[in-house]
């Protein structure tokens, strides 16, 4: 289904009854990421998938995708479906989104799931690599992709989901340009939203790789030491949905019903 949003076409997926929950893709993803789950999440729920702004089937916004103005885009899907309250679940950058979209509208969430995702903003070395990466994008966007996606998986692991990260790099590199870029500026300046783990009243879990690649472990606990949020841990890497399917899949059935 499609929205008209500030000029731009925005792509999304409705499907099932029920309390809602919007599923939102990390960078170089778009809704597709969330098919293997969407058939036994929307038996008893309501599930929402969004291409965020510059990818998948949605346009881009400008040189600059914020974190706020992607969240603008979540709001204006639900608001056009008529959904006031919804259990949020975020891969990544989607977790990002999600606490964007939180911090202006704490009252529309009944849960927040960020799953290989973190609640910091960038630190300064980070926003040097997120430069670079930039400048390899304007080289070579296509062996950007498949060096990127390669690299988010448990090293272990990539040999047994090559296959699987095959298909990834090819939906990846369906991703223009532009909004590849704007997505890593949009990254690049996000804000610091650590206070949502401590002084909101929704549910909250954390979903961490402890071989995640991209996220510093150690740097995650601390984010939610003495909250009430939930800590979920799989031993490999940042793609959870893939290296650990079947058991997220159990962890996020256990929390949208909880």
């Amino acid at each position: 289904m499609y929205l008209e949003h500030k000029g731009i076409t925005v792509f999304y997926k409705d499907e099932g009854k029920g309390n809602a929950i919007v599923l939102l893709h990390g960078f170089l993803e778009n809704a597709i990421i969330w098919e293997p789950f969407i058939a036994t999440l929307s038996k008893q729920n309501r599930v929402i998938c969004i291409d965020l702004l510059g990818h998948g089937k949605t346009g881009c916004l400008g040189y600059v995708h914020t974190m706020e103005l992607m969240a603008e885009t979540v709001e204006a899907v639900l608001e056009h479906l008529k959904i006031k309250r919804s259990t949020f679940i975020g891969h990544s950058m989607g977790g990002y989104v999600a606490l964007a979209f939180a911090e202006k509208n704490p009252d529309a969430i009944t849960g927040l799931c960020l799953m290989n995702s973190t609640a910091n903003a960038d630190s300064p070395e980070k926003k040097k690599n997120r430069d670079r990466a930039i400048l390899a994008v304007k080289q070579n966007h296509k062996t950007f992709i498949r060096i990127a996606i390669a690299n988010l998986f448990n090293p272990e692991n990539r040999a047994m989901f090559s296959e699987k990260i095959k298909a990834v790099i090819k939906d990846a590199q369906q991703t223009p340009l532009q909004g590849i870029i704007a997505a890593l500026e949009g990254m690049k300046i996000r804000e610091n939203r650590e206070v949502l783990l401590h002084f909101t009243p929704f549910k909250k879990m954390f979903i961490l790789g402890k071989k995640d690649p991209v996220l510093d472990y150690e740097s995650l606990i601390s984010q939610i030491k003495n909250t009430k949020v939930e800590l979920v841990e799989f031993a490999d890497g940042h793609m959870s949905h893939i290296e650990n399917k079947d058991e997220f899949l159990r962890k996020i059935m256990h929390f949208v019903e909880n």
